[in-house]
């Protein structure tokens, strides 16, 4: 199941995938508050860092850059999807009730939400497209390049991960990831907590964008198109989308 959010917007932050991550949170308190607590908070008070069933992106339509902030002449896509129905349909009704959202000192002001067509994946390799970047990191925490050795095997492990946590079984069969056309892309991200240790303003992530070939089991591949690929996806990466 996908959403596709569209909102209108004067400027938001450079490093937008926290505010995006906020929103979610604030959807899904309105919708439910103890289906929300159930995700995000562990025995209420601390922190529930288990990843979640759903991956998102966000596309700036016609915008410029000034320092810190993102200038938007036009609107913000919001997508957002999951194999979830539950998480879904709570978030769906949670974002209906949010028409306008804040944000440090950033505002958006919903204009309309769409349900999505999922596309059919019917055999054991498909070509797909990021609509946000996929990240990859080994064990050390330092994210892979896309032609390092061990990123098919960190691939591999993060997506056992990502389908033993929703489905209660991992990977099928091995994944075989074939790069076509990828560019890399280093993300800026707003996290307090990075903040408050380092000192430093923006934690850096590095991923790759573009097209790029998956092989594998069918219905490990069904469920990697709707829960996304690689690590960081409730955060605003591997988001992908099928190749007509």
């Amino acid at each position: 199941m996908k959403l596709s959010c569209e909102y209108k917007t004067e400027k938001i932050p450079v490093a937008y995938s926290m505010m995006f991550v906020s929103l979610i949170k604030e959807a899904l308190k309105k919708s439910d508050e103890e289906y929300f607590k159930s995700l995000y908070m562990y025995e209420d008070i601390k922190k529930n860092k288990k990843t979640k069933d759903f991956c998102f992106s966000v596309y700036l339509k016609d915008f410029s850059k000034e320092e810190d902030v993102f200038i938007i002449k036009d609107k913000i896509i919001f997508n957002i999807s999951s194999p979830n129905y539950e998480f879904m349909i709570k978030l769906y009704n949670g974002l209906l009730k949010t028409t306008n959202f804040k944000y440090k000192e950033f505002y958006i002001n919903k204009v309309k939400i769409n349900l999505v067509n999922d596309k059919n994946i019917e055999n054991n390799n498909h070509v797909f497209n990021t609509l946000s970047p996929i990240c990859v990191k080994n064990k050390e925490n330092k994210y892979l390049n896309i032609d390092d050795s061990n990123f098919d095997k960190e691939l591999n492990y993060i997506t056992n991960k990502t389908l033993e946590n929703f489905r209660g079984y991992g990977l099928v069969e091995e994944l075989k990831f074939y790069p076509m056309q990828m560019k890399k892309k280093v993300v800026k991200e707003d996290i307090s907590t990075f903040r408050e240790n380092t000192k430093k303003q923006y934690y850096y992530v590095n991923s790759y964008a573009g097209t790029f070939k998956l092989k594998g089991n069918v219905k490990d591949l069904k469920d990697i198109y709707m829960l996304g690929l690689g690590f960081k996806r409730n955060q605003g990466f591997g988001m992908i989308e099928v190749m007509d």
